[in-house]
């Protein structure tokens, strides 16, 4: 799963890996958390373009989303067949740009965080999918889950999941709902190249939504763990040869901008 990641790279450099159209200004975000407001990359009018959407996914068809568990992730290994997700994946797929993001390692009783993050530094891609559910008073919300999947080698000692991250070769793959169907862009969806990331044990400070600046990044207590060689020269790698084939209490509503 995903529940926690990061946003740090400055808005110049994400606007020039996804290329889209609009010129957001933002600060650095340490610890985007559920509920919150999050940015996402989609199509628009045969563009790219930067939306800012809550962070779990709303079924056009849920009556009631107080009635309805938060959809923060969605099984990359049952999109295409789950109701709350099947609509969103053949037609409303999305980018969640990223910098990294937490997992908890379990150790007995406790849940250890960690921070795991490219080797090369910079931001990358989530795949997501995108709703837009309308109220019984014509109210609109605009929600977004990250997709997940199976964890590489380097991180599975951490935890048994992971997002999707999408190689820039692929955006337009994993994008382009109208030419690319649900099936092919779930090709997609596998686990990142072994070399791609690092981890490393953090402060339980990351804990508390409210918490949320560059100290939570720090390693404490143990060495910084590698997941995965950064030797590697190309570490998508994978992901091309699969292209080939075909004092108050936090509310968790912190504000993105």
């Amino acid at each position: 799963m995903c529940g926690r990641y990061l946003i740090t790279s400055a808005p110049e450099a994400i606007r020039a890996l996804f290329r889209y159209l609009e010129e957001p200004d933002f600060p650095p975000r340490y610890n985007v958390a559920p509920t919150q407001p999050v940015p996402i990359v989609r199509i628009n009018t045969g563009a790219r373009s930067f939306a800012l959407v809550r962070w779990g996914l709303i079924p056009s068809w849920v009556k009631d989303p107080r009635n309805f568990a938060l959809l923060n992730n969605a099984r990359g290994e049952t999109v295409n067949e789950k109701p709350a997700f099947q609509n969103a994946m053949r037609r409303r797929r999305c980018l969640f740009p990223a910098d990294g993001f937490y997992e908890w390692r379990a150790d007995g009783a406790h849940r250890r965080p960690y921070l795991v993050r490219p080797h090369s530094g910079g931001p990358i891609a989530f795949a997501g999918l995108w709703e837009t559910w309308i109220g019984p008073n014509g109210e609109e919300v605009e929600t977004a889950c990250i997709v997940t999947t199976t964890a590489n080698r380097g991180l599975a000692p951490i935890h048994d999941r992971m997002p999707v991250v999408i190689a820039p070769e692929a955006f337009d793959l994993w994008l382009d709902c109208a030419r690319v169907d649900a099936t092919t862009a779930a090709a997609l969806i596998v686990p990142a190249p072994d070399n791609l990331f690092e981890a490393y044990e953090i402060s339980t400070a990351v804990n508390g939504t409210a918490n949320d600046s560059a100290a939570l990044i720090e390693p404490v207590g143990r060495s910084a763990t590698t997941a995965g060689s950064a030797a590697a020269e190309r570490p998508y790698a994978k992901s091309k040869a699969i292209l080939k084939v075909n004092t108050k209490k936090d509310d968790g509503q912190a504000s993105l901008f």
